[in-house]
C-alpha cells in the first residue's frame, strides 16, 4: 500500500468535522485526542448547531487551534453537514462525533487506503465501545452490513448483541455501509451525491449516503487497522421515542429510494408487517411509546411519499455487501446472533 513521504505538500488535506450540539463536555474530554493527531495536513472543525450551551466559547477559549463554524438555528445531523461542509474545501472530509476518541495514528491508513483506490468514496475505522474497549461498539462496529429488506446490521454487531474484538473482523473489505459516527468521505463525491438527503435529520442517513454512492459505481470500505472508541447515545439515548421514531421512518424511505420496484412491490408491505410486530411485542412488554413512535413513523413515511424527492441514479447493481437473506430470521428464529454464523464470507 502506497505510504507518504513526510512532507506536507504530498499529503491530501483532511479536514475533521466534529458537528455539536450542546456538547461541551464531550469536546472537552475528546477533542485533545483528535489534536493530538499525527496526520500532518488535518484541519480540526466544530461545527456548532446553535448549541444553547458554551460549547463555542469553551473551545475558542481552550483549543484556539481548532476553527469554528456555527449556525443560527439546529439543522440535525444530515441539513447540518450539508449546511457546513459547503464552508469546507479539503480533499477529504472526516465526520466525527463529538463523542469519540481517536487513536494518534487513527488518518493515516485510511488515507493511505483511499489513495491507493480512488474508486473508494468512503471509509471508516474499526469503532470499539469506550467504556469496553475490547468490545465492538453499536454504531458501526468494523463496518456496517444491511440485509435483503433493508435491516442494518454490522461486522460486530447483530441488532443488540455486540462481540468481543479479538481480531476477528481485522480486513480492510467493501462493506455496505460506513459509520456516520466517524465517517472518512471524499469531498468531491459528497458533493457530487448532494450530501445527505437532509429528510433523515438524523439516523441512518449515512445508510442511504452509501448506498446512494454504490449505486453511482464507488465502494464503501472499513479499515481496521485505524481504530476509534465512541461512547454512543451521546444526544439521543437509546431506546428514546425520537430515536425509534427516526429509525423506522428513515429505513421505510431509504428502502423505497434505493430499492428497484421489482423488489419494492413485496419487500416493502413485509417491512411494514415486521414493523408491526415489533411495535405490537414492545406494547405488551409495557413499552407504549415505542408503539407509538412506530406508529407515527409509518405516518411520517406517508408524508415523505408526496413530497419533492433527492435525485439519485437509476442504477440497481447486485452489491456483495447485502446479505440477501433476513437477519430477522437469521436472528430470531434461527439463534443466530453474530455476524459471521450470518455472513458466510468466501
Amino acid at each position: 500500500m502506497k505510504k507518504y513521504l513526510p512532507h506536507l505538500q504530498t499529503l491530501p488535506s483532511v479536514a475533521v468535522v466534529i458537528l455539536n450540539w450542546n456538547g461541551r463536555n464531550f469536546l472537552q474530554q475528546f477533542l485533545p485526542s483528535v489534536l493530538a493527531s499525527t496526520y500532518g495536513n488535518l484541519r480540526v472543525i466544530v461545527a456548532d448547531n446553535a448549541s444553547t450551551d458554551d460549547s463555542v466559547q469553551f473551545v475558542q477559549q481552550t483549543f484556539p487551534s481548532v476553527e469554528i463554524l456555527t449556525s443560527k438555528e439546529n439543522y440535525g445531523f444530515a441539513k447540518g453537514y450539508n449546511f457546513f461542509l459547503q464552508q469546507v474545501k479539503a480533499d477529504y472530509y472526516v465526520l466525527l462525533n463529538s463523542d469519540v476518541e481517536v487513536t494518534k495514528n487513527w488518518i493515516e491508513p485510511i488515507i493511505d487506503l483511499m489513495e491507493a483506490d480512488n474508486t473508494i468514496a468512503a471509509c471508516q475505522p474499526k469503532l470499539l465501545a469506550y467504556h469496553q474497549k475490547d468490545t465492538f461498539e453499536y454504531a458501526g462496529a468494523s463496518g456496517g452490513w444491511i440485509d435483503t429488506l433493508g435491516y442494518p446490521f454490522s461486522r460486530g454487531r447483530v441488532f443488540d448483541v455486540l462481540e468481543k474484538d479479538n481480531g476477528q473482523y481485522n480486513d480492510a473489505v467493501p462493506v455496505f455501509w460506513a459509520s456516520g459516527a466517524a465517517l472518512f468521505i471524499r469531498s468531491q463525491c459528497f458533493h457530487e451525491m448532494k450530501g445527505f438527503d437532509e429528510f433523515f435529520f438524523a439516523h441512518q442517513e449515512e445508510i442511504d449516503l452509501c448506498w446512494r454512492l454504490q449505486r453511482s459505481g464507488y465502494k464503501v470500505y472499513v479499515c481496521p487497522q485505524s481504530v476509534v472508541y465512541h461512547v454512543g447515545g451521546g444526544t439521543l439515548p437509546t431506546g428514546s421515542s425520537q430515536k425509534v421514531f427516526l429509525n423506522f421512518r428513515n429505513n421505510l424511505v431509504m428502502i423505497c429510494k434505493n430499492l428497484p420496484w421489482s423488489e419494492l412491490w413485496w419487500k416493502f408491505p413485509l417491512r411494514v408487517g415486521l414493523d408491526a410486530v415489533s411495535a405490537w411485542k414492545e406494547l405488551l412488554s409495557g413499552k407504549p411509546g415505542y408503539w407509538l413512535a412506530v406508529v407515527q413513523a409509518h405516518f411520517a413515511f406517508i408524508s415523505w411519499v408526496f413530497r419533492p424527492k433527492q435525485s439519485s441514479s437509476n442504477a440497481y447493481p447486485r452489491l456483495k455487501t447485502m446479505y440477501r437473506g433476513s437477519v430477522v430470521w437469521q436472528y430470531f428464529i434461527r439463534k443466530k446472533k453474530i455476524f459471521s454464523e450470518i455472513v458466510k464470507l468466501v
